[in-house]
């Protein structure tokens, strides 16, 4: 069964310790060999420049990360393709993996748009207005004021719309999630959970999930314990239960997989990396039908994909 990922940190994982083999190094969790063996046809691949650095480090951290993406990670392996446009993934044969580069915060950018008109051209088809701290497009979940978007930010969001990108409403502030709903023409939440079932502030709430798949957006569910139980302690029984709440709203047709491996340092007990999609899916078709499951793990996102196209 293919499957798709909306969020990795794989790239993190290579610009933090260049000597990191992407093919294969067990501190990769969505490297080469596992995104074959769990039958990863499009994966997410992230950058995020970590939060104290100052806005020209970032910057320059993001575009190391672009760089490493481009040696590491396409050159290296002739079954690796750069997504550069919706299109491409139509042209994707079988064996091959396409690789989608996204944004995850705008703080290297600072005020200048230009930046971001740079990582359009070099493929990013998703942009998180924030991480977990405001910025000056928007404030995150961690940010005690709960702003939404600035000016800024709205205008970025316009750009993203003429340039058919991704707005991820991921790690932004409730406030921003609605400034967004109001604006984007492709709305994502690319590694949420459902607050309902998980009160943490970067889960969304049922009200938000419903208003994001009115909007035509979908929800990326995050392989993450806390964001899943509120500890570190999680099984697939607990992936079910978020992808069964989902589903109670009637939005089945929006649910994809955003497991953030590389991004986090605790695991679902049984899907610890790439490699263990496989056996996750054959616990889904025990819970699910295997329509349902395919659609869970590609084809919601191959038809969002045909609509953009």
């Amino acid at each position: 069964m293919k499957i798709f990922d909306a969020h990795c940190d794989a790239l993190l994982k290579l610009w933090e310790k260049e000597e990191r083999n992407f093919t294969n190094s067990n501190e990769i969790d969505a490297n080469y060999e596992r995104l074959i063996k769990g039958g990863v046809k499009v994966q997410c691949f992230a950058l995020f420049a970590e939060p104290d650095l100052t806005i020209e480090e970032k910057y320059q951290s993001i575009l190391k990360q672009i760089e490493l993406f481009q040696t590491e990670v396409i050159k290296k392996h002739d079954k690796v393709k750069h997504i550069k446009e919706w299109k491409d993934i139509a042209q994707l044969k079988d064996g091959e993996i396409g690789a989608v580069l996204t944004l995850e915060g705008v703080d290297c950018i600072g005020d200048n748009l230009t930046k971001l008109n740079i990582f359009y051209q070099l493929g990013v088809k998703s942009v998180g207005l924030t991480w977990n701290q405001a910025n000056l497009c928007a404030d995150g979940v961690g940010e005690p004021r709960g702003a939404g978007l600035t000016l800024l930010g709205k205008e970025l969001v316009q750009l993203n719309n003429e340039h058919k990108v991704w707005t991820d409403v991921a790690h932004l502030s409730e406030k921003g999630f609605w400034d967004v709903m109001e604006l984007a023409d492709y709305p994502v939440a690319t590694h949420c959970n459902a607050r309902a079932l998980c009160d943490h502030r970067r889960n969304l709430k049922d009200e938000q999930i419903l208003e994001l798949v009115k909007k035509g957006g979908w929800v990326g569910l995050v392989w993450h314990p806390i964001f899943l139980t509120g500890t570190e302690h999680a099984t697939i029984t607990d992936c079910i239960r978020h992808i069964d709440h989902l589903c109670s709203l009637g939005v089945k047709d929006h649910i994809l997989f955003g497991s953030d491996f590389d991004g986090i340092s605790v695991f679902v007990k049984g899907l610890e990396n790439a490699s263990k999609y496989p056996d996750f899916i054959e616990e889904l078709i025990k819970h699910f039908s295997e329509d349902d499951v395919k659609r869970f793990a590609y084809g919601n996102f191959e038809r969002y994909i045909n609509l953009i196209t």
